[in-house]
């Protein structure tokens, strides 16, 4: 089984030592990459998301700051902090914590944030410069797994990759990732979702297949084309008799596909550390940008 896990524990610690090793070189030259987060509300799987990011910003040297607000937070106060931190030159990147309370716009809070510090990725201007393949930086979750695929030599080239969700967080962007003109790129893209029909027919042709529609176990063996790539995106909290009362598991049935596969990722310990560690070389390469480094 071991052969056939893509491991994003050890992916991840080699990027942040990697990021470690960049920042101390900018501290060195008077730069301390910073990254302010907004957390508004008591989500609790934010609340643990959050505090990972701060410990792995500790850890890589960067600045950090997390600025938090109450449920009833109103709309004008997270834009007024916005706008203050959009002025303050020891924060060259701005995290908004999603999901954000009912009573609150997402899609105005993102575009608050000034897109040269949106190391989210998140901004109207910046989601086009990706799609025309110009990014400034790359949404955390899908560069994350293209540094899955390139650090296990797995090539997307002329291979047809199944996205399931279509959300502006992981699916979205990993569509328009995959069919760049780029040799980490240049995959026949199809997209999959709630409202698509006979999606296991798609599935089944896939070569590479990311499953990030948030449903636990949702992909099962007979939707998997023997041989294929498996990213499991999902993170989802299942109920559970033991001591936390829940486990967690992916968007994939992972004890019955894993047979199938040539690789999988396994949850946890697959994508979900990528995105941090992507966070923080999406910190580093803001400051350097606003600084003019190259």
């Amino acid at each position: 089984m071991e052969s056939k896990l893509i491991k994003g524990t050890e992916i991840a610690r080699r990027v942040r030592e990697e990021i470690k090793q960049q920042v101390g070189e900018l501290r060195g030259k008077g730069l301390v990459p910073g990254l302010a987060v907004i957390l508004a509300g008591d989500d609790p799987g934010s609340k643990i998301y959050v505090a990972n990011k701060g410990k792995a910003c500790q850890e890589a040297g960067i600045l950090s700051e997390t600025l938090r607000f109450p449920a009833d937070v109103t709309q004008s106060a997270l834009l007024d902090t916005i706008q203050k931190l959009n002025q303050d030159p020891r924060f060259h990147g701005i995290l908004v914590q999603l999901p954000l309370p009912a009573q609150i716009n997402e899609q105005i809070v993102l575009e608050a944030v000034d897109p040269g510090k949106d190391v989210d990725c998140f901004h109207p201007v910046n989601v086009g410069k990706l799609v025309i393949g110009r990014p400034y930086v790359v949404p955390c979750t899908p560069a994350g797994i293209l540094e899955l695929l390139h650090s296990y030599s797995i090539s997307t080239q002329g291979k047809h990759a199944v996205v399931i969700g279509r959300s502006n967080i992981v699916g979205k962007p990993m569509v328009n990732l995959l069919m760049q003109k780029a040799d980490w790129a240049n995959a026949t893209v199809t997209v999959v979702h709630s409202r698509t029909r006979n999606i296991a027919d798609l599935t089944r042709q896939a070569d590479i297949l990311i499953a990030a529609m948030g449903q636990p176990r949702f992909v099962t063996a007979d939707m998997v084309r023997a041989g294929a790539v498996i990213i499991d995106v999902g993170m989802n909290r299942v109920p559970a008799d033991n001591e936390k009362g829940y486990i967690l598991c992916g968007d994939v049935d992972f004890d019955n596909v894993l047979p199938k596969v040539s690789m999988i990722t396994p949850v946890p310990g697959g994508v979900g550390l990528m995105t941090i560690a992507m966070l923080l070389r999406n910190t580093v390469t803001a400051a350097k940008f606003q600084k003019g480094i190259s």
